[in-house]
């Protein structure tokens, strides 16, 4: 990210106007008036903001904002509305049984027979969590003692590229934004981002943030693996058949594999080791699942309705993406 981004509404333009300016305390919080705390606008780019002082920082932002009280104040008033949006929202599954939910279906087919532009809009959406893919999880680790927290770093390990840069994942995706005419700056595309998909990364970062909430940041982890591979390679396949060749593909070639691999570990050493540890941690593993297809279920539903409208799924305040 080069710039900040522009205000949305009230809470993000208090937030953007007092983060340019050296440390102090921040006023108290306005009282919030959102229509769905699920996909506002303005409140997700606030929370996003407020969370990425966490991750790689904020251009020209002293990064002591990071622990300032009041701004932590401000925060929490925000994934207050959030986390009430969510759980009214996102009930749990029936704890008796869990299968892996079938995600993003209508999405997958019309990715079998999407235009190259709707791809590229695909990706820009995808890569506000995919550049800095498996950093909220890792917030897990200290949060874990003995099998499960194995389990994570099993997981994290492969996340990272075993040690080699370019496996990296978020290295794989930053070079298939490359091969689609894309910038591959991380936030390079957060003013195009709508909230329903700054949501999407919004939970995992609340999730992996709060240590009550470890139970849910697993089970969300847990939902993603068991449920990545058939998509992914829907998506390399979509690419080829656009007429994209290894580099566009390798990110998702390669969750394919990957994730095969992980959802076993996922389900049975991650989520289930947590519980056989912590049985009072059921619900949440559950429900941290349910909130991950809830968000993304609303996230492909935006998708779809403007791609059959005719129009973009972004927010229409930069120049034209290349396809």
């Amino acid at each position: 990210m080069s710039l900040l981004p522009d205000a949305r509404g009230d809470a993000s333009a208090v937030l953007l106007e007092h983060l340019q300016e050296a440390v102090h305390e921040l006023p108290s919080p306005a009282a919030l008036d959102v229509a769905d705390p699920l996909s506002d606008d303005d409140l997700h780019l606030a929370l996003y903001l407020c969370y990425e002082l966490h991750y790689r920082g904020l251009p020209g932002v002293d990064e002591r904002w990071e622990w300032e009280p009041s701004l932590l104040r401000l925060r929490r008033e925000w994934e207050a509305a959030f986390e009430e949006g969510l759980l009214a929202a996102v009930r749990p599954p029936d704890p008796r049984g869990v299968t892996p939910p079938e995600m993003d279906v209508a999405l997958r087919a019309v990715l079998d027979r999407g235009t190259s532009e709707e791809l590229v809009e695909f990706v820009v959406h995808r890569s506000a969590y995919q550049l800095k893919e498996a950093d909220p999880h890792s917030w897990a680790i200290p949060r874990l003692s003995g099998p499960p927290k194995a389990a994570l770093i099993e997981i994290q390990a492969d996340e990272y590229g075993g040690g080699r840069p370019d496996r990296v994942h978020a290295e794989l995706f930053a070079v298939a934004m490359e091969e689609l005419g894309l910038d591959r700056t991380y936030g390079a595309y957060l003013d195009r981002l709508p909230g329903v998909t700054l949501a999407t990364v919004n939970l995992m970062s609340l999730l992996g943030l709060h240590r009550r909430w470890r139970g849910a940041i697993v089970g969300h982890l847990a939902a993603f693996e068991m449920t990545s591979s058939v998509p992914n390679r829907r998506y390399a396949n979509a690419l080829r058949r656009l007429g994209f060749g290894p580099r566009a593909t390798d990110f998702f070639d390669e969750h394919v594999e990957a994730d095969a691999v992980h959802e076993n570990v996922a389900a049975v050493d991650l989520a289930g080791g947590l519980v056989r540890l912590e049985p009072a941690l059921g619900g949440d593993v559950l429900w941290g699942a349910s909130a991950l297809v809830g968000l993304e279920g609303r996230w492909a539903r935006h998708l779809l309705q403007a791609w059959e409208h005719g129009g973009s799924s972004l927010r229409a305040q930069a120049p034209e993406l290349a396809a």
